[in-house]
Protein backbone atom coordinates (compact mmCIF):
# COMPACT_ATOMS: atom_id res chain seq x y z
CA UNK A 1 0.00 0.00 0.00
CA UNK A 2 2.80 2.41 0.88
CA UNK A 3 4.56 1.50 -2.34
CA UNK A 4 1.39 2.30 -4.29
CA UNK A 5 1.07 5.63 -2.51
CA UNK A 6 4.68 6.43 -3.27
CA UNK A 7 4.24 5.50 -6.91
CA UNK A 8 1.08 7.65 -7.09
CA UNK A 9 2.83 10.59 -5.44
CA UNK A 10 5.78 10.23 -7.80
CA UNK A 11 3.50 10.14 -10.80
CA UNK A 12 1.66 13.21 -9.51
CA UNK A 13 4.87 15.15 -9.00
CA UNK A 14 6.12 14.15 -12.44
CA UNK A 15 2.85 15.29 -13.96
CA UNK A 16 3.00 18.60 -12.12
CA UNK A 17 6.59 19.08 -13.24
CA UNK A 18 5.65 18.35 -16.84
CA UNK A 19 2.70 20.71 -16.57
CA UNK A 20 4.91 23.45 -15.11
CA UNK A 21 7.47 22.93 -17.85
CA UNK A 22 4.76 23.08 -20.48
CA UNK A 23 3.32 26.21 -18.92
CA UNK A 24 6.75 27.82 -18.83
CA UNK A 25 7.30 26.97 -22.50
CA UNK A 26 3.86 28.30 -23.37
CA UNK A 27 4.53 31.50 -21.42
CA UNK A 28 7.44 32.41 -23.69
CA UNK A 29 5.38 32.85 -26.89
CA UNK A 30 2.62 34.44 -24.80
CA UNK A 31 5.10 37.03 -23.51
CA UNK A 32 6.39 37.54 -27.05
CA UNK A 33 2.83 38.02 -28.25
CA UNK A 34 2.22 40.60 -25.51
CA UNK A 35 5.40 42.42 -26.50
CA UNK A 36 4.31 42.43 -30.13
CA UNK A 37 0.89 43.74 -29.10
CA UNK A 38 2.37 46.85 -27.51
CA UNK A 39 5.10 47.44 -30.10
CA UNK A 40 4.26 50.35 -32.40
CA UNK A 41 3.12 49.46 -35.89
CA UNK A 42 4.53 51.26 -38.93
CA UNK A 43 2.01 51.27 -41.76
CA UNK A 44 3.29 51.35 -45.33
CA UNK A 45 0.42 53.60 -46.41
CA UNK A 46 1.27 56.17 -43.75
CA UNK A 47 4.93 56.05 -44.75
CA UNK A 48 4.12 56.53 -48.44
CA UNK A 49 1.81 59.47 -47.70
CA UNK A 50 4.23 61.19 -45.34
CA UNK A 51 7.12 60.83 -47.78
CA UNK A 52 4.90 62.48 -50.41
CA UNK A 53 3.81 65.22 -48.02
CA UNK A 54 7.43 65.94 -47.13
CA UNK A 55 8.39 66.36 -50.77
CA UNK A 56 5.51 68.69 -51.62
CA UNK A 57 6.30 70.90 -48.61
CA UNK A 58 9.78 71.22 -50.12
CA UNK A 59 8.04 72.07 -53.41
CA UNK A 60 6.28 74.93 -51.59
CA UNK A 61 9.65 76.55 -50.97
CA UNK A 62 11.61 75.38 -53.99
CA UNK A 63 10.34 76.80 -56.29
CA UNK A 64 6.93 77.92 -54.95
CA UNK A 65 7.77 80.63 -52.44
CA UNK A 66 10.90 81.61 -54.39
CA UNK A 67 8.87 82.33 -57.54
CA UNK A 68 6.04 83.97 -55.60
CA UNK A 69 8.45 86.41 -53.97
CA UNK A 70 10.71 86.70 -57.01
CA UNK A 71 7.90 87.88 -59.26
CA UNK A 72 6.93 90.59 -56.76
CA UNK A 73 10.32 92.34 -56.72
CA UNK A 74 12.03 94.36 -59.44
CA UNK A 75 13.89 92.47 -62.15
CA UNK A 76 17.31 93.57 -60.83
CA UNK A 77 16.62 91.77 -57.54
CA UNK A 78 14.93 88.63 -58.83
CA UNK A 79 17.90 86.31 -58.40
CA UNK A 80 18.70 87.66 -54.94
CA UNK A 81 15.31 86.45 -53.70
CA UNK A 82 15.73 83.09 -55.44
CA UNK A 83 19.18 82.66 -53.91
CA UNK A 84 18.02 83.64 -50.45
CA UNK A 85 15.30 80.97 -50.55
CA UNK A 86 17.71 78.43 -52.00
CA UNK A 87 20.51 78.94 -49.50
CA UNK A 88 18.10 79.18 -46.56
CA UNK A 89 16.95 75.69 -47.55
CA UNK A 90 20.47 74.29 -47.30
CA UNK A 91 21.31 76.13 -44.09
CA UNK A 92 18.11 75.00 -42.38
CA UNK A 93 18.71 71.35 -43.30
CA UNK A 94 22.19 71.34 -41.78
CA UNK A 95 21.14 73.23 -38.66
CA UNK A 96 18.10 70.99 -38.17
CA UNK A 97 20.13 67.78 -38.36
CA UNK A 98 22.99 68.99 -36.17
CA UNK A 99 21.03 70.58 -33.31
CA UNK A 100 17.58 71.75 -34.39
CA UNK A 101 15.74 68.45 -34.07
CA UNK A 102 17.17 67.96 -30.61
CA UNK A 103 16.28 71.50 -29.53
CA UNK A 104 12.68 71.02 -30.70
CA UNK A 105 11.98 67.31 -30.10
CA UNK A 106 14.95 65.99 -28.16
CA UNK A 107 12.91 64.37 -25.42
CA UNK A 108 13.73 66.88 -22.68
CA UNK A 109 11.17 67.85 -20.06
CA UNK A 110 11.73 71.61 -20.25
CA UNK A 111 8.69 73.62 -21.38
CA UNK A 112 10.97 75.76 -23.58
CA UNK A 113 13.30 73.41 -25.44
CA UNK A 114 13.91 69.74 -26.12
CA UNK A 115 17.44 69.49 -24.74
CA UNK A 116 20.65 68.02 -26.14
CA UNK A 117 19.68 64.36 -26.25
CA UNK A 118 19.51 64.09 -30.03
CA UNK A 119 22.34 66.32 -31.20
CA UNK A 120 23.61 65.09 -34.57
CA UNK A 121 20.52 62.81 -34.53
CA UNK A 122 22.09 60.76 -31.75
CA UNK A 123 20.21 57.51 -31.15
CA UNK A 124 18.17 57.75 -34.33
CA UNK A 125 18.34 54.62 -36.52
CA UNK A 126 16.34 53.08 -39.34
CA UNK A 127 14.50 51.09 -36.67
CA UNK A 128 13.61 53.96 -34.32
CA UNK A 129 10.09 55.36 -34.54
CA UNK A 130 8.14 58.52 -33.80
CA UNK A 131 4.60 58.50 -32.44
CA UNK A 132 1.53 59.56 -34.41
CA UNK A 133 -1.88 60.61 -33.08
CA UNK A 134 -3.04 56.99 -32.86
CA UNK A 135 -1.83 54.78 -30.01
CA UNK A 136 0.32 51.95 -31.31
CA UNK A 137 0.84 53.51 -34.74
CA UNK A 138 4.19 55.10 -35.52
CA UNK A 139 6.37 56.48 -38.32
CA UNK A 140 10.04 55.85 -38.96
CA UNK A 141 11.79 58.55 -36.96
CA UNK A 142 13.85 59.63 -39.96
CA UNK A 143 10.59 60.38 -41.80
CA UNK A 144 9.24 62.51 -38.95
CA UNK A 145 12.58 64.33 -38.85
CA UNK A 146 12.48 65.00 -42.59
CA UNK A 147 8.87 66.24 -42.49
CA UNK A 148 9.49 68.64 -39.62
CA UNK A 149 12.71 69.74 -41.32
CA UNK A 150 10.76 71.14 -44.27
CA UNK A 151 8.84 73.38 -41.86
CA UNK A 152 12.12 74.67 -40.47
CA UNK A 153 13.26 75.35 -44.03
CA UNK A 154 10.31 77.41 -45.26
CA UNK A 155 9.67 79.48 -42.12
CA UNK A 156 12.79 81.70 -42.20
CA UNK A 157 12.38 82.00 -45.98
CA UNK A 158 8.99 83.63 -45.40
CA UNK A 159 10.68 86.40 -43.41
CA UNK A 160 12.89 87.65 -46.24
CA UNK A 161 9.91 89.04 -48.13
CA UNK A 162 9.61 91.84 -45.56
CA UNK A 163 12.97 93.38 -46.44
CA UNK A 164 13.45 92.08 -49.97
CA UNK A 165 15.67 94.16 -52.29
CA UNK A 166 17.64 95.82 -49.48
CA UNK A 167 19.49 93.32 -47.30
CA UNK A 168 22.92 91.78 -47.51
CA UNK A 169 23.12 88.15 -48.52
CA UNK A 170 25.51 87.39 -45.65
CA UNK A 171 23.08 89.02 -43.21
CA UNK A 172 20.28 86.71 -44.38
CA UNK A 173 22.42 83.62 -43.86
CA UNK A 174 23.63 84.63 -40.38
CA UNK A 175 20.16 85.71 -39.28
CA UNK A 176 18.70 82.40 -40.46
CA UNK A 177 21.08 80.35 -38.32
CA UNK A 178 20.47 82.49 -35.22
CA UNK A 179 16.71 82.84 -35.68
CA UNK A 180 16.13 79.13 -36.17
CA UNK A 181 18.14 78.41 -33.03
CA UNK A 182 16.60 80.94 -30.67
CA UNK A 183 13.13 81.62 -32.12
CA UNK A 184 11.89 78.76 -34.29
CA UNK A 185 13.08 75.68 -32.39
CA UNK A 186 11.83 76.88 -28.97
CA UNK A 187 8.40 77.83 -30.33
CA UNK A 188 8.13 74.50 -32.17
CA UNK A 189 8.89 72.74 -28.88
CA UNK A 190 6.45 74.87 -26.89
CA UNK A 191 3.58 74.23 -29.32
CA UNK A 192 4.09 70.65 -30.53
CA UNK A 193 6.11 68.77 -27.92
CA UNK A 194 4.32 67.01 -25.07
CA UNK A 195 6.38 68.95 -22.52
CA UNK A 196 5.86 72.30 -24.26
CA UNK A 197 4.61 75.42 -22.51
CA UNK A 198 1.84 76.16 -25.01
CA UNK A 199 0.98 72.50 -25.63
CA UNK A 200 0.31 71.96 -21.93
CA UNK A 201 -1.62 75.18 -21.42
CA UNK A 202 0.57 76.15 -18.49
CA UNK A 203 -0.36 79.82 -18.88
CA UNK A 204 -3.98 79.24 -19.89
CA UNK A 205 -5.52 77.22 -17.09
CA UNK A 206 -4.30 73.86 -18.33
CA UNK A 207 -5.99 74.14 -21.71
CA UNK A 208 -3.45 73.70 -24.50
CA UNK A 209 -3.61 75.75 -27.68
CA UNK A 210 -4.64 73.96 -30.86
CA UNK A 211 -2.21 74.38 -33.75
CA UNK A 212 -2.59 71.57 -36.23
CA UNK A 213 -0.01 72.61 -38.82
CA UNK A 214 1.84 75.72 -37.66
CA UNK A 215 -0.23 78.89 -37.34
CA UNK A 216 1.89 80.00 -34.39
CA UNK A 217 5.10 78.08 -35.09
CA UNK A 218 5.39 79.14 -38.73
CA UNK A 219 3.21 82.10 -39.66
CA UNK A 220 2.90 84.25 -36.55
CA UNK A 221 6.52 83.50 -35.68
CA UNK A 222 7.74 84.52 -39.14
CA UNK A 223 5.30 87.41 -39.34
CA UNK A 224 6.47 89.14 -36.18
CA UNK A 225 10.12 88.61 -37.16
CA UNK A 226 9.33 90.20 -40.51
CA UNK A 227 7.70 93.24 -38.89
CA UNK A 228 10.68 93.73 -36.58
CA UNK A 229 13.02 93.33 -39.54
CA UNK A 230 11.25 96.11 -41.46
CA UNK A 231 12.23 98.62 -38.83
CA UNK A 232 15.78 97.37 -38.31
CA UNK A 233 16.60 97.20 -42.03
CA UNK A 234 14.72 100.36 -42.95
CA UNK A 235 12.79 101.36 -46.06
CA UNK A 236 13.79 100.67 -49.65
CA UNK A 237 15.76 103.45 -51.27
CA UNK A 238 13.42 105.45 -53.49
CA UNK A 239 10.23 104.15 -51.92
CA UNK A 240 7.38 106.46 -52.94
CA UNK A 241 9.47 107.96 -55.75
CA UNK A 242 10.80 105.13 -57.88
CA UNK A 243 8.72 102.59 -59.76
CA UNK A 244 8.62 99.45 -57.58
CA UNK A 245 5.83 97.43 -59.16
CA UNK A 246 6.22 93.64 -59.37
CA UNK A 247 8.29 92.74 -62.43
CA UNK A 248 6.36 89.53 -63.22
CA UNK A 249 2.88 88.83 -61.95
CA UNK A 250 3.00 85.73 -64.15
CA UNK A 251 5.73 84.21 -61.98
CA UNK A 252 3.91 85.32 -58.84
CA UNK A 253 0.77 83.52 -59.98
CA UNK A 254 2.81 80.39 -60.74
CA UNK A 255 4.39 80.62 -57.29
CA UNK A 256 1.03 81.11 -55.57
CA UNK A 257 -0.37 78.09 -57.38
CA UNK A 258 2.57 75.94 -56.28
CA UNK A 259 2.12 77.19 -52.73
CA UNK A 260 -1.52 76.08 -52.76
CA UNK A 261 -0.58 72.61 -54.00
CA UNK A 262 2.32 72.29 -51.56
CA UNK A 263 0.15 73.43 -48.67
CA UNK A 264 -1.71 70.12 -48.81
CA UNK A 265 1.54 68.50 -47.67
CA UNK A 266 1.83 71.16 -45.00
CA UNK A 267 -1.70 70.71 -43.65
CA UNK A 268 -2.80 67.17 -44.48
CA UNK A 269 0.72 65.90 -43.76
CA UNK A 270 0.49 67.25 -40.23
CA UNK A 271 -2.06 64.50 -39.53
CA UNK A 272 0.97 62.14 -39.66
CA UNK A 273 -1.25 59.32 -40.91
CA UNK A 274 -3.13 58.52 -44.11
CA UNK A 275 -6.55 58.60 -42.47
CA UNK A 276 -9.79 60.57 -42.52
CA UNK A 277 -8.08 63.25 -40.43
CA UNK A 278 -5.76 63.99 -43.34
CA UNK A 279 -8.76 64.15 -45.68
CA UNK A 280 -10.46 66.69 -43.39
CA UNK A 281 -7.34 68.86 -43.45
CA UNK A 282 -7.24 68.48 -47.22
CA UNK A 283 -10.80 69.63 -47.93
CA UNK A 284 -10.42 72.53 -45.48
CA UNK A 285 -7.31 73.63 -47.37
CA UNK A 286 -9.50 73.82 -50.47
CA UNK A 287 -12.48 75.59 -48.96
CA UNK A 288 -10.74 78.13 -46.72
CA UNK A 289 -8.52 79.22 -49.59
CA UNK A 290 -11.49 79.59 -51.92
CA UNK A 291 -13.32 81.70 -49.34
CA UNK A 292 -10.30 83.96 -48.85
CA UNK A 293 -9.59 84.28 -52.58
CA UNK A 294 -13.12 85.35 -53.45
CA UNK A 295 -13.40 87.64 -50.43
CA UNK A 296 -10.23 89.52 -51.44
CA UNK A 297 -11.47 89.88 -55.02
CA UNK A 298 -14.86 91.18 -53.88
CA UNK A 299 -13.34 93.70 -51.45
CA UNK A 300 -10.85 94.88 -54.06
CA UNK A 301 -13.62 95.28 -56.64
CA UNK A 302 -15.70 97.31 -54.18
CA UNK A 303 -12.76 99.49 -53.12
CA UNK A 304 -10.87 99.87 -56.42
CA UNK A 305 -13.35 98.87 -59.08
CA UNK A 306 -11.18 95.96 -60.28
CA UNK A 307 -9.96 92.64 -58.97
CA UNK A 308 -6.21 92.24 -59.56
CA UNK A 309 -4.03 89.18 -59.98
CA UNK A 310 -1.90 90.45 -57.10
CA UNK A 311 -5.02 90.60 -54.96
CA UNK A 312 -6.03 87.11 -56.03
CA UNK A 313 -2.63 85.70 -55.12
CA UNK A 314 -2.69 87.56 -51.80
CA UNK A 315 -6.14 86.14 -51.01
CA UNK A 316 -4.92 82.62 -51.74
CA UNK A 317 -2.03 82.95 -49.32
CA UNK A 318 -4.21 84.62 -46.66
CA UNK A 319 -6.62 81.69 -46.75
CA UNK A 320 -3.86 79.12 -46.61
CA UNK A 321 -2.25 80.84 -43.65
CA UNK A 322 -5.51 81.17 -41.71
CA UNK A 323 -6.56 77.54 -42.10
CA UNK A 324 -3.14 76.15 -41.15
CA UNK A 325 -3.75 75.92 -37.38
CA UNK A 326 -7.39 74.94 -37.84
CA UNK A 327 -7.42 72.52 -40.76
CA UNK A 328 -7.55 69.32 -38.72
CA UNK A 329 -10.31 70.34 -36.32
CA UNK A 330 -12.83 72.57 -38.13
CA UNK A 331 -15.42 71.77 -40.78
CA UNK A 332 -15.33 72.74 -44.49
CA UNK A 333 -18.04 75.41 -44.17
CA UNK A 334 -16.40 76.89 -41.09
CA UNK A 335 -13.17 76.95 -43.10
CA UNK A 336 -14.84 79.09 -45.79
CA UNK A 337 -15.94 81.60 -43.15
CA UNK A 338 -12.53 81.58 -41.46
CA UNK A 339 -10.80 82.13 -44.81
CA UNK A 340 -13.11 85.04 -45.62
CA UNK A 341 -12.54 86.69 -42.25
CA UNK A 342 -8.78 86.33 -42.54
CA UNK A 343 -8.78 87.71 -46.06
CA UNK A 344 -10.70 90.81 -44.96
CA UNK A 345 -8.38 91.32 -41.99
CA UNK A 346 -5.26 90.93 -44.09
CA UNK A 347 -6.58 93.27 -46.78
CA UNK A 348 -7.22 95.93 -44.14
CA UNK A 349 -3.69 95.62 -42.77
CA UNK A 350 -1.85 95.74 -46.09
CA UNK A 351 -3.96 98.52 -47.58
CA UNK A 352 -4.76 100.69 -44.56
CA UNK A 353 -2.61 99.96 -41.51
CA UNK A 354 0.69 99.69 -43.39
CA UNK A 355 0.06 102.98 -45.16
CA UNK A 356 -1.01 104.62 -41.92
CA UNK A 357 2.20 103.71 -40.07
CA UNK A 358 4.48 103.94 -43.12
CA UNK A 359 6.54 100.81 -42.48
CA UNK A 360 8.04 99.07 -45.50
CA UNK A 361 6.99 95.44 -45.33
CA UNK A 362 7.90 94.93 -48.99
CA UNK A 363 5.89 91.80 -49.72
CA UNK A 364 3.39 92.06 -46.83
CA UNK A 365 4.76 89.23 -44.73
CA UNK A 366 3.35 90.54 -41.47
CA UNK A 367 0.15 91.79 -43.09
CA UNK A 368 -0.66 88.34 -44.48
CA UNK A 369 1.28 85.72 -42.52
CA UNK A 370 1.25 87.54 -39.18
CA UNK A 371 -2.33 88.83 -39.26
CA UNK A 372 -3.70 85.81 -41.12
CA UNK A 373 -1.97 83.54 -38.61
CA UNK A 374 -3.45 85.43 -35.64
CA UNK A 375 -6.98 85.35 -37.08
CA UNK A 376 -6.60 81.67 -37.91
CA UNK A 377 -5.22 80.76 -34.49
CA UNK A 378 -7.99 82.51 -32.58
CA UNK A 379 -10.61 81.29 -35.05
CA UNK A 380 -9.47 77.72 -34.43
CA UNK A 381 -10.80 77.96 -30.89
CA UNK A 382 -14.19 79.04 -32.26
CA UNK A 383 -14.76 76.89 -35.34
CA UNK A 384 -13.50 73.67 -33.73
CA UNK A 385 -16.72 73.60 -31.72
CA UNK A 386 -19.07 70.84 -32.90
CA UNK A 387 -21.95 73.34 -32.98
CA UNK A 388 -20.09 75.15 -35.78
CA UNK A 389 -19.22 72.03 -37.73
CA UNK A 390 -15.87 71.22 -36.10
CA UNK A 391 -14.74 67.95 -34.57
CA UNK A 392 -15.50 69.29 -31.11
CA UNK A 393 -13.47 70.67 -28.25
CA UNK A 394 -11.89 68.47 -25.59
CA UNK A 395 -14.17 67.13 -22.86
CA UNK A 396 -14.89 69.78 -20.26
CA UNK A 397 -13.35 72.60 -22.32
CA UNK A 398 -15.65 75.50 -23.21
CA UNK A 399 -15.28 77.64 -26.29
CA UNK A 400 -14.27 80.58 -24.12
CA UNK A 401 -11.51 78.56 -22.43
CA UNK A 402 -10.20 77.31 -25.76
CA UNK A 403 -10.23 80.76 -27.33
CA UNK A 404 -8.32 82.09 -24.34
CA UNK A 405 -5.75 79.32 -24.76
CA UNK A 406 -5.41 80.29 -28.42
CA UNK A 407 -4.89 83.96 -27.50
CA UNK A 408 -2.25 83.03 -24.93
CA UNK A 409 -0.44 80.93 -27.54
CA UNK A 410 -0.51 83.87 -29.95
CA UNK A 411 0.79 86.31 -27.31
CA UNK A 412 3.62 84.00 -26.23
CA UNK A 413 4.69 83.60 -29.87
CA UNK A 414 4.51 87.34 -30.57
CA UNK A 415 6.51 88.28 -27.47
CA UNK A 416 9.10 85.51 -27.77
CA UNK A 417 9.51 85.89 -31.53
CA UNK A 418 9.47 89.68 -31.47
CA UNK A 419 12.00 90.15 -28.68
CA UNK A 420 14.36 87.44 -29.94
CA UNK A 421 14.17 88.78 -33.50
CA UNK A 422 14.98 92.32 -32.38
CA UNK A 423 18.05 91.10 -30.49
CA UNK A 424 19.20 88.98 -33.42
CA UNK A 425 18.77 91.72 -36.02
CA UNK A 426 20.90 93.98 -33.84
CA UNK A 427 23.59 91.32 -33.49
CA UNK A 428 23.65 90.68 -37.24
CA UNK A 429 23.87 94.40 -37.92
CA UNK A 430 26.87 94.69 -35.61
CA UNK A 431 28.61 91.67 -37.12
CA UNK A 432 28.08 92.03 -40.89
CA UNK A 433 25.79 95.06 -41.36
CA UNK A 434 22.23 94.52 -42.52
CA UNK A 435 22.14 96.73 -45.60
CA UNK A 436 24.19 97.09 -48.75
CA UNK A 437 25.48 100.54 -49.70
CA UNK A 438 23.20 103.00 -51.48
CA UNK A 439 25.09 102.42 -54.74
CA UNK A 440 24.78 98.65 -54.43
CA UNK A 441 21.08 98.88 -53.73
CA UNK A 442 20.54 101.04 -56.79
CA UNK A 443 22.56 98.69 -58.97
CA UNK A 444 20.54 95.69 -57.82
CA UNK A 445 21.42 92.80 -55.54
CA UNK A 446 21.60 90.25 -58.36
CA UNK A 447 24.81 91.70 -59.77
CA UNK A 448 26.22 92.90 -56.46
CA UNK A 449 25.99 89.60 -54.55
CA UNK A 450 25.65 86.97 -57.24
CA UNK A 451 27.36 88.41 -60.31
CA UNK A 452 24.54 87.51 -62.69
CA UNK A 453 21.25 88.79 -64.02
CA UNK A 454 17.88 87.10 -64.24
CA UNK A 455 17.18 88.43 -67.71
CA UNK A 456 19.22 89.50 -70.73
CA UNK A 457 17.93 91.73 -73.51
Amino acid sequence: MNIKKLLFAGSLLAGLAATAAFAQDAAVPAADAATEAVAPTVDKGDVAWMMTATLIVLFMLMPGLALFYGGLVRAKNMLSVLMQCTVISGVAIIVWVVWGYSFAFGGGTSPYWGGLGKLFLSGVTVDSTAATFTDGVALPEYLFIAFQMTFAMITPALIVGAFAERIKFSAVVLFTVLWLTFAYFPIAHMVWDGAGLIFNGTLSGGVGALDFAGGTVVHINAGIAALVGCFFVGKRTGLGKDMMAPHSMTLTMVGASILWVGWFGFNAGSNLESTAGAVLAMINTFTATAGALLTWCVIETMMRGKASMLGGASGIVAGLVAVTPACGTIGPVGAIVLGGLASAGCYFFVSVVKNKFQYDDSLDVFGIHGIGGIIGAVGTGIFTASSLGGVGLADGVSMGAQVWAQIVGVLVTLVWGGVISAILFKIVDLVVDLRPTLEQEREGLDLVYHGEAAYHS
